[in-house]
């Protein structure tokens, strides 16, 4: 927030354009690999392409036509750009297992837990997808300590990188146990057995078994030992997701109040798995970076009484404060990872902050207010307008 905020404070200083400096300032793609002056290790980036992007999905040529529409009636527009990056990781370890159970369903157990964000559907069609097995079959099971006994949980953006790259440990050992067993059964050896990630094929035989049939096999024959399959992985680094975050809001000056009217998104988080829940959650974060920047406010009398103790007194975002938010993804997979991915936790609201903070700043900087600072209450933007010491809240 800090750094984005002064990017554009430099940009007004020096009277350079703050989508110029940033593309001045960017690392270029062919200097990846690069260590940060931090010690972050950064794998891969195309950053100037992310920032063209935002400037058309944005219209950002039409945004002084929109301005100059606005000044007519009066109204104060501003358009604000927040490019960040970010590191995920925590725990870079994380395991799974894959249970075949008689009727059919398979549990695979993980060692994240999700809080909204979809994990259980991922997961789900990840394995699907690496398997064969129809995504309705599999349940997932979190969050029991009776169950599993070790998990990094969730955190720093890391449940789906890490947990796909166990998932991946563990399906690669079930497939090498399932195929030393199909030997035997097909009558081949086991080096001429591939996985297609559908059905095990051999040259020889026309036994073409799925994952649950050769499940059933084992259990037909007592192989009780290949209907539980456990592994763990360790990702070697982190991945770095990063992206544009175009706002623009519209001020009332005559009374304070700020609309955010429009918002525009190009993240670049690697591969997705489910795109549609990365949108969803991206959704979610900017809604809560418009809460914090524009509404939210915790208040205490000069007693240490709390003022703003219930949802009557303390704002939150409702759905007429929220324009439509046009999520882009512009993928450049992270050679961190088997799958190419960055995560995408937080992204929305990290994006979010320094993005309509900008915008407030350009829509006020005509009008002499050279700070303006969270949150963007109308009283204090009203105040701000007009010149005014903010009073103490």
């Amino acid at each position: 927030y800090v750094l984005e905020r002064l990017m554009d404070r430099a940009a007004r200083e020096l009277g350079v354009d703050p989508w110029e400096l940033r593309r001045i300032n960017f690392i270029k793609p062919e200097q990846f690999p690069y260590t940060s002056a931090t010690g972050e290790n950064y794998d891969v980036g195309d950053f100037n392409r992310l920032l063209t992007r935002a400037a058309a999905e944005a219209d950002h040529e039409g945004f002084a036509a929109r301005k100059a529409e606005d000044a007519k009636r009066g109204l104060l527009r501003g358009q604000g750009l927040c490019y960040y990056i970010e590191s995920i990781l925590g725990d870079p370890a994380e395991g799974a297992k894959v249970e075949f159970n008689e009727d059919g369903t398979v549990f695979i157990y993980v060692g994240t837990q999700s809080n909204g964000q979809g994990h259980e559907t991922v997961y789900a069609q990840f394995l699907s997808d690496q398997t064969g097995i129809p995504a309705e079959l599999i349940h997932v099971i979190q969050g029991d300590s009776d169950l599993i006994a070790q998990g990094g949980g969730t955190g720093g953006s890391r449940s789906v990188t890490t947990q796909s790259t166990a998932t991946l440990a563990t399906v690669a050992k079930m497939t090498e146990a399932f195929t030393a067993f199909l030997s035997d059964e097909m009558g081949v050896p086991a080096a001429a057995i591939s996985f297609d990630d559908e059905r095990f094929r051999a040259d020889g035989s026309n036994m073409t078994p799925t994952m649950l049939e050769v499940a059933e096999m084992a259990r037909a024959k007592g192989r009780t030992d290949l209907l539980v399959h456990h592994e763990r992985a360790t990702l070697p680094g982190r991945s770095y997701p990063n992206g544009a975050h175009v706002s623009e809001v519209v001020i009332d000056p005559e009374t304070g109040i700020v609309a955010v009217e429009r918002y525009t998104v190009v993240d670049d988080f690697g591969n997705l798995i489910n795109p549609m829940l990365a949108e969803g959650q991206v959704h979610g974060g900017v809604v809560q970076g418009i809460g914090q920047a524009i509404q939210e406010h915790v208040v205490y009398d000069e007693d240490g009484q709390l003022l703003t103790a219930s949802f009557m007194d303390y704002a939150i975002p409702r759905a007429i404060d929220v324009p439509y938010i046009a999520f882009n993804s512009e993928p450049v997979p992270s050679t961190a990872n088997l799958m190419g991915m960055k995560g995408c936790g937080e992204a929305g609201t990290v994006g979010a902050l320094a993005a309509i903070a900008n915008a407030v700043q350009d829509a006020l900087w005509d009008q002499g207010v050279r700070q303006a600072d969270m949150p963007f209450t109308p009283h204090r933007v009203w105040e701000m307008l007009n010149d005014q010491a903010i009073a103490a809240e």
